[in-house]
């Protein structure tokens, strides 16, 4: 076995991490021995590679795949490496490069940098000098996309924390979410402001395939009209610097845009192409990508009317309203709110470095019997305010001796927030509420009696 045989199989995809295993490559060289060298070496440690003897047959694979990056030999006919790379950018151009050469001469280098090079290796090299060139560009890459990704991230201030509740409603909506998972099918989450739509598409993300790949979320009202599409497409600016927006960045993982009825008409359309065809195009740019996405929408308002008033696209609705998830308020899921709020006084007493306050039987009872307009949100908002206060407001304090896990556990507690609950449902008629109880009226009567007295 020779010296670059043996190095080749020392090496493997875990000595560089996951990406490389992720990895898509292009590969430009006019010789032949050198293509086999570098199929035979990068082969079992990414996705996919693919060949290219010209830098035309380069160009044809560019326009129907997108590729993380471009190992290109310089000196070929017809055209050098950094003259393909040069018309590439004019084109639209977002694949990383490493150019492999034997000529390293000062003004190749220089070239090389203003050209968007990231990296050159010379020529002749071994098998781990070239994986390690590439798991190094890798490495930037997406360090470069993750630092991008985060602070749109912290710009757009997401909501964080868990899908909870264990109500009927939200069981239905974990089902539903557990049976799309594996597919690409979009969504379209509707529900009130405050019903966590978001932490249902994020829910959904992390039971998928894509759960290690970026999830970004988009909120159309928060753009500028007149920036959300190169913020969304990209564009490529001055010099041929291509800057990628969110579609692209997200690639492999998924995209959740939120308040999609505020979404512009002019983008409308961009969007619309972008789901029939699954490639997008920078403004500016002559090439289109590729897409591997998966897209979840999520609105408050109603899309419908919106269409039949001219402000939403119709055949752009059709095409996001595939599977619908409508999230309930939390007034339809009253008995989740004992775990909401023991999590949320528990996440602020710790982020605040305040006590955590005792959740009374009582309290836990005026909380049930209140409608939250304001939904989860507006729950979240109470709990924050109360640690930082040191108590609850007067109209959910209470005086009960009964605090802590008895409050949340007690059975007699639970049966009285619950029965009160359906109460305030049915406008007091006990009737009503023995009916949806399905228990007798005298129930209903004694345990009310009880209480009262």
């Amino acid at each position: 076995m020779s010296a670059l045989t043996e190095a080749r199989h020392r090496i493997t995809p875990e000595d560089y991490g996951s990406d490389l295993a992720g990895a898509s490559i292009l590969v430009i060289d006019d010789e032949p021995g050198m293509r086999n060298f570098l199929l035979k070496t990068l082969e079992p440690r990414v996705k996919r590679i693919e060949m290219a003897a010209s830098a035309d047959e380069a160009s044809a694979k560019l326009d129907e795949h997108h590729f993380d990056l471009v190992i290109l030999d310089n000196v070929m006919p017809n055209k050098t490496g950094l003259e393909w790379v040069l018309e590439q950018r004019r084109l639209g151009f977002l694949a990383d490069t490493i150019l492999i050469t034997a000529y390293a001469d000062l003004e190749t280098a220089i070239a090389a940098l203003r050209a968007g090079v990231s990296d050159f290796v010379l020529k002749p090299f071994r098998a781990n000098q070239i994986v390690s060139a590439v798991a190094r560009t890798l490495d930037r890459k997406y360090l470069r996309r993750d630092n991008t990704l985060l602070r749109h991230e912290l710009n757009s201030d997401p909501q964080s924390g868990r899908l909870l509740g264990t109500s009927d409603v939200m069981s239905e909506v974990r089902a539903m979410l557990k049976k799309l998972a594996p597919l690409p099918t979009p969504v379209l989450f509707t529900g009130a402001s405050g019903t966590g739509k978001e932490l249902a598409a994020r829910h959904l993300h992390q039971l998928s395939d894509r759960a290690s790949r970026p999830f970004v979320t988009i909120n159309c009202a928060a753009i500028a009209p007149d920036h959300i599409a190169e913020e969304l497409f990209g564009i490529n600016g001055p010099g041929d610097d291509l800057k990628p927006g969110l579609f692209l960045l997200a690639d492999g993982g998924t995209l959740f845009l939120d308040e999609i009825a505020q979404m512009p008409e002019q983008a409308q359309a961009a969007l619309l192409r972008a789901l029939d065809d699954q490639r997008v195009r920078p403004i500016g740019a002559e090439r289109e990508f590729p897409l591997n996405l998966r897209l979840l929408f999520a609105t408050n308002a109603n899309l419908e009317e919106a269409v039949e008033q001219g402000r939403f696209r119709a055949d752009l609705y059709h095409r996001m309203n595939v599977v619908r998830i409508h999230m309930p308020p939390l007034k339809d899921r009253s008995e989740d709110i004992t775990e909401l709020a023991a999590l949320f006084i528990g996440q602020f007493s710790t982020t605040l470095g305040l006590p955590a306050l005792e959740l009374s039987a009582e309290t836990l009872l005026k909380m049930r019997r209140y409608d939250w307009p304001g939904n989860v949100r507006e729950l979240k908002n109470l709990i924050e305010r109360s640690v930082i206060l040191g108590e609850f407001p007067p109209e959910f304090d209470g005086d009960s001796r009964v605090t802590g896990a008895r409050a949340m556990e007690n059975l007699d507690d639970v049966v009285q927030r619950h029965i009160l609950r359906i109460l305030d449902l049915c406008g007091g008629n006990r009737a009503e509420a023995a009916r949806r109880l399905g228990v007798s009226r005298k129930t209903i009567d004694r345990k009310v009696a009880v209480w009262e007295g």
